[in-house]
């Protein structure tokens, strides 16, 4: 749903920034000159219901941070504002800061509001009246830039490409503890697994494998266990075979008889772009040969066909240490048998 709705928005304005699953930026630059933005507003609400049949709120602003607060204003007080309100108005921009305590600004949390507030700063308003140089120096250049957004004055760019990851992390708790090895190296080659299809989903190569297992921390008269294990390949690589070969290695050197284990997982870091991963001539376990298009052949046929139709044998066939998922909610918009029935 959440790329529906995102697919809307950049049919509609020339540039979106996906902030998170349910909120995005998007520049209206432009849109002023031919549109009245409010009524834009409404139209971009009314054409996310009729396509997702999910209600938005839109604020409309100068910077990002203002126009986090017309947001807020658009859902709190729906029914004055029909779910739109535009802050282009400088004095109704400064009732609204008047009506925001400070706690409630994007970027300011609780231990900053609380120092703000003995300084006599309540509200939004408060916060954008206060001398830049003075914020900078008694907190940090970040509260500076959100003074600077309050004003008017944009600090934060629109970012259209979200950054690189920096690691990919795949990890489950399980549905039954885990006492047996077997079972434990079946998930760890499930979750390298997987963990290596997101790799290549974001086109990259690692050089970092690291694995972990721990017990629950709250199990009554049970002794906590908890460990991880790394290691780090000369040439990097997103062959779901070598991802799962390293992780396994790392699980032998962490597993301890005798624990019941709550959850596991393994972790890929150390990124490099297809264009800069290059061989090296002191590792022993060169690339295999044509690794790139039997890993395209996996991905395309689990993409095809649904996951788990190409898999590896080290994973198992009964996975009882899966997560439990007897209660998963029906899945109406993408799964046809899962779609309801009407006579």
């Amino acid at each position: 749903m959440s790329n529906r709705v995102m697919t809307t928005l950049e049919e509609m304005v020339p540039r979106v920034e996906i902030y998170s699953i349910d909120e995005a930026f998007c520049d209206l630059t432009g849109v002023r000159n031919c549109r009245d933005l409010t009524d834009f507003g409404r139209e971009i609400r009314a054409t996310v219901l009729k396509r997702t049949h999910l209600t938005v709120g839109v604020g409309i602003a100068q910077t990002k941070t203002l126009a986090k607060l017309a947001n807020h204003a658009a859902k709190k007080w729906q029914r004055q504002t029909d779910g739109v309100v535009d802050l282009s108005n400088i004095d109704r921009q400064r009732r609204l800061l008047a009506l925001i305590p400070v706690e409630d600004v994007w970027g300011v949390g609780r231990r900053i509001s609380k120092k703000l507030n003995s300084l006599g700063i309540k509200t939004a308003l408060d916060l954008s009246e206060q001398s830049t140089w003075i914020i900078r120096k008694h907190f940090n250049v970040v509260l500076e830039r959100t003074v600077r957004e309050l004003r008017g004055e944009p600090c934060l760019e629109l970012e259209e490409f979200a950054p690189a990851k920096q690691e990919i992390v795949c990890s489950r708790s399980f549905g039954e503890r885990v006492t047996d090895y077997e079972e434990m190296r079946q998930a760890v080659y499930s979750y390298a697994a997987r963990a290596a299809e997101k790799l290549r989903g974001e086109h990259q190569y690692c050089r970092f494998i690291s694995t972990f297992v721990k017990t629950s921390p709250f199990a009554l008269n049970e002794p906590y266990y908890g460990n991880s294990a790394a290691v780090t390949l000369l040439t990097p690589t997103q062959d779901s075979r070598d991802i799962i070969n390293a992780a396994v290695k790392c699980l032998d050197k962490i597993w301890r008889d005798g624990h019941r284990y709550q959850k596991a997982g393994v972790m890929l870091g150390d990124f490099f772009s297809q264009g800069v991963a290059q061989l090296n001539l002191f590792d022993d376990n060169a690339p295999r040969a044509g690794s790139a298009k039997l890993m395209e052949v996996l991905d395309h046929l689990n993409a095809k066909d649904g996951k788990g139709t190409l898999y590896f044998a080290g994973q198992g066939m009964s996975q009882q240490w899966a997560m439990k998922r007897e209660m998963l909610s029906p899945r109406y918009t993408t799964r046809y048998s899962d779609l309801l029935r009407v006579k």
